[in-house]
């Protein structure tokens, strides 16, 4: 495997692993601490981590079929999102303050903008020819 796919797939790991550390805290740890708001802001929190650890799995694949300043710009915007969305809504749901909350949608374009960057490297990758390996 390749540096950069090797990257975006330690990333991907790391964010699953995270993501579901965090759905059992909420679920098990937090279920009775928390409001039901505020667990289900968590949740929404861990469920879009785990999206993007997914999503990053695909970056990793096109990464090291077709590497392209696209497939980089597009890991990194869900790397950054992701700490941005959910961790803002883990902060807010944990009792930070609103503030954290009036952040997340920073996060969320972010992730847009990685889906976004992720079709066009695809379409790239597409372009540079035949798939290397599946």
């Amino acid at each position: 495997m390749k540096g950069t796919s090797r990257f975006w797939v330690r990333g991907a790991a790391i964010n699953g692993l995270l993501a579901v550390a965090a759905g059992a805290f909420g679920a098990h740890a937090l279920k009775t601490r928390l409001a039901a708001d505020r667990l289900e802001v968590f949740e929404t929190a861990a469920r879009y981590q785990m999206y993007h650890a997914l999503a990053l799995l695909g970056v990793a694949w096109i990464a090291a079929r077709a590497p392209s300043r696209w497939t980089t710009a597009s890991g990194a915007a869900f790397l950054v999102g992701t700490a941005i969305f959910s961790g803002s809504l883990y902060v807010y749901a944990l009792g930070g303050g609103r503030v954290f909350a009036m952040v997340t949608p920073v996060g969320g374009v972010a992730l847009l903008a990685g889906w976004a960057l992720l079709w066009s490297a695809a379409g790239r990758a597409d372009a540079a020819g035949p798939d290397r390996g599946a």
